[in-house]
């Protein structure tokens, strides 16, 4: 037993570094990991009893990056996940990606061969480190059992500065099990490295963009949280300059950016406030303005190199700063702009939905046009402050974003992979204990992750998954049919299966919905069964909205 001066953040000399790795945790102030249990993470398990940190036990280790990936972009924290070596970190190594492009904060923990193995053919041994890299800010394995809570340090601190993203670090089982020597580092090691805009700089930019009669800031994901928007808004109201988020795959054709894209080409003067010129922005083509003066704020000088390189002699001003500094920065040195139409303009692109969906109807007998399945759902998201949305899938996805709207809301993102709306869900329940969440999905997403119901159930983690059932992958059979004609669909189709069932098996609750009129009171009903619930709507696979003014 330790000695009554111990305390759980200061472990005495002799402990086990599974011990220092929970107590670093615990000092930068996580209480959530989600994981999924295996041989190498045995230490760790033992040593979370009793921690104060809570482990999510899911069914699959992709779903435990996704779950931290959401519950960062949520509370603003380090999303934790765990899991064992070899296959178990293989399984987790995709969802690295999701959660870089989405530019969250995420650490993987993930078991490891002994290090007194390696190379000798040890269990699962594998390169974990190298593989993890190329979708991470950083990656690496652990030494000992004395560099584990400074490690840990490390990579919440990499995860959280700059651009945030992914970290992976490996944890070899000895150094979990051996005993440690070396005190936790202080709370002061796990902060971000903060990385501000000079206030000259902030005036520079900010007076060039006043100057122009058209200027637009265009932000990047990690703008796009809950507290991101709101400082995106503060800088909007006080510059009179429209800015605008983005984080979809669709890029400028976002459905939720309305008819943006018109807009986007007036424009004569861009700030580029940690946002890409990748695909999302067409490498700076069309509908990208090819005359305008653009300035871009960034985190990483890769990216600057990138932009210059796409927009040559266009690109005129670059400054090294992270997101939520540079908007500080810029805030206090912006002035009213003196063309409030154009602001008004941009707003009213973006709001802009055509009036054709209000009498949006399925041309097939017990199908819903997607508008009918979605729309009924903005009443649950009214219902709370801290409503969650989650949006996931190809076309379903796009309607989702378009149709609805709520405080919190978490898409696949950039990535445009998709699957990972069921374990989205559960940690925007941990993220939020009262407020619903409501997750749309397409039944090819669904199938992804179905089994964490049981995790749900299991957790008592309610929420309401509403799956756009087509029956079909929607996205590829749309790429088929105008790329290839009708006559050579291949490997879309899809059963047209009750996930609804699949969920109640599960001890979840569920309900189909086949009649338009039914719609709102099932999503009622499944949010006041307080319960993990599928409602599996029948709808008409429908291309994802294009939509122009």
């Amino acid at each position: 037993m330790p000695p009554p001066s111990a305390t759980p953040s200061s472990p005495p000399p002799g402990r086990r570094g599974a011990d220092a790795l929970v107590a670093a945790l615990r000092r930068a102030g996580t209480t959530q990991v989600f994981t999924l249990s295996g041989n190498h993470i045995m230490p760790v398990f033992d040593a979370a009893i009793g921690s104060g940190l809570s482990l999510i036990h899911t069914r699959h280790e992709a779903a435990t990056v996704h779950m931290a990936d959401a519950y960062a972009r949520i509370t603003g924290q380090v999303g934790i996940a765990l899991v064992t070596g070899g296959p178990g970190h293989a399984n987790a190594v995709s969802a690295l990606y999701t959660a870089a492009m989405a530019e969250a904060p995420v650490v993987l923990l993930s078991g490891h061969a002994p290090q007194d193995q390696l190379g000798r053919g040890a269990f699962q041994e594998m390169r974990q480190a190298e593989m993890a890299a190329p979708v991470c800010k950083a990656s690496w394995t652990c030494e000992s059992a004395d560099t584990l809570a400074t490690d840990v340090a490390r990579a919440i601190r990499i995860a959280r500065s700059g651009r945030p993203g992914p970290v992976h670090l490996s944890l070899p089982t000895d150094a979990l099990d051996k005993a440690f020597t070396v005190a936790v580092p202080d709370a002061a090691a796990f902060e971000a490295e903060a990385m501000p805009l000079d206030a000259a700089v902030a005036a520079q930019v900010m007076q060039r963009l006043a100057s122009a009669q058209r200027p637009l800031i265009l932000a990047g994901p990690a703008s796009m949280t809950r507290p991101g928007r709101a400082a995106l808004a503060a800088l909007e109201a006080a510059s009179g300059i429209p800015v605008v988020g983005m984080e979809s795959p669709r890029g400028v054709a976002d459905a939720s950016l309305g008819a943006f894209a018109q807009v986007l080409a007036q424009a004569d003067a861009v700030l580029l406030l940690g946002k890409r010129v990748d695909f999302t922005l067409k490498f700076g083509q069309a509908p990208f303005p090819a005359n305008a003066v653009v300035m871009q704020i960034d985190a990483e000088p890769a990216e600057i190199e990138r932009a210059r390189k796409a927009l040559g002699a266009r690109l005129q001003l670059t400054a090294m700063a992270d997101a939520p500094e540079a908007l500080k920065a810029l805030a206090a040195a912006a002035r009213p702009h003196a063309n409030a139409a154009w602001r008004a303009d941009v707003r009213s692109a973006v709001a802009y939905r055509p009036a054709a969906w209000d009498s949006a109807r399925s041309e097939l007998p017990g199908r819903l046009h997607p508008v009918q399945m979605l729309r009924p759902l903005q009443a649950l998201l009214d219902s709370h402050p801290d409503a969650v949305l989650v949006c996931d899938g190809g076309e379903i996805g796009q309607w989702a974003m378009a149709c609805l709207s709520a405080p919190h809301r978490v898409n696949n993102g950039v990535a445009g992979s998709i699957g990972s709306g069921l374990p989205y869900a559960l940690a925007a329940r941990v993220a939020q204990p009262e407020a619903p969440v409501v997750a749309v999905m397409g039944d090819g997403t669904v199938g992804f992750h179905i089994a964490e119901f049981d995790t749900a159930v299991r957790c008592g983690l309610g929420f309401v998954a509403v799956i756009g059932n087509d029956a079909r992958w929607n996205a590829e059979y749309q790429i088929q049919l105008r790329d290839y004609g009708a006559d050579r669909l291949l490997g879309c189709e899809l059963n047209a299966t009750r996930y609804d069932a699949v969920a109640v098996a599960f001890g979840a609750w569920g309900a189909v919905v086949t009649d338009p009129a039914d719609m709102a009171a099932t999503a009622q009903a499944a949010r006041a069964s307080g319960q993990p619930a599928c409602v599996n709507v029948m709808i008409e696979g429908v291309p994802a909205p294009m939509i122009k003014r």
